[in-house]
């Protein structure tokens, strides 16, 4: 063989192998890990965006967060609900939680699902603004109180999950474990691991944009993506902590400057 038919082979299998990735489909793990911010909601859903694109099988997102910002937890969940292949949320591994936004987005998903030994709920909006106790800032909380309230509600109610409890996580902030949010149908499952995860839901039928996709999860590999080093930076600037030290640091700079 000439160096010219192997160059040519080597690029009709370079080629072809995009297709059979398409063909075979794979298991996307993202993760969240500490707030959400919007760093995290644009990683989130530009990797549910690709994954749509490539023809994955299923979108798995690993969660361990304390909440985040409404705007940023309403982007993943609108990517969600856009998504043509099933987004499963995980919440794991044990340890881990899901308070907060990340209530809303664990109902929101097509498949909800937690480790033993983590916790949902706590999902009472906080201004983080602060403010007075005046009559016109609890009006303001009242609002928003009930408007996210209806929003977990809605959520809930599309998947088939325990709507009630949804809208007592947000108005009285309860919190459960994961066995009690199997009981009183908040997910749909218990499991391990995403490996466990991915077993479990092997043949499960999944409502995905008002049709019925079944699953079809074992022996796909599962692949782990990450954010890239720019996502990495902004988001570690994101952490409030880290957030209020750069301002001190600022602030600082300006007084020796003066």
């Amino acid at each position: 063989m000439t160096w010219i038919q192997k160059t040519l082979l080597t690029v009709l299998v370079l080629f072809l192998m995009p297709f059979q990735a398409f063909a075979e489909g794979r298991i996307v793990v993202v993760e969240i890990s500490g707030a959400i911010n919007p760093v995290v909601a644009e990683f989130v859903t530009d990797e549910i965006i690709e994954a749509n694109l490539a023809g994955e099988e299923l979108i798995v997102i690993r969660m361990d967060t304390p909440g985040g910002l409404d705007t940023s937890m309403r982007q993943i969940i609108k990517g969600i609900q856009n998504s043509r292949i099933p987004v499963a949320t995980f919440v794991g591994p044990s340890g881990s939680r899901a308070a907060s936004a990340g209530t809303f987005i664990t109902i929101a998903s097509h498949i909800a699902a937690m480790a033993p030994g983590t916790n949902i709920g706590a999902a009472h909006p906080v201004n983080l603004m602060g403010g007075g106790g005046g009559e016109q800032a609890k009006t303001m909380e009242g609002k928003v109180v009930q408007d996210a309230s209806a929003y977990i509600r809605s959520l809930a109610e599309k998947r088939g999950r325990n709507a009630h409890w949804a809208e007592l996580a947000v108005t009285k902030s309860l919190s459960i474990s994961a066995e009690e949010a199997k009981k009183l149908a908040v997910i749909d499952l218990v499991a391990f691991n995403v490996e466990a995860l991915v077993l479990a839901l092997d043949g499960r039928e999944v409502n995905v944009d008002s049709k019925t996709v079944t699953l079809k999860t074992a022996g796909k590999e599962i692949v782990y993506h990450a954010m890239d080093k720019r996502q990495q930076i902004l988001d570690t600037i994101s952490n409030p902590n880290v957030a209020y030290i750069l301002m001190m640091l600022g602030l600082v700079g300006l007084y020796f400057e003066l």
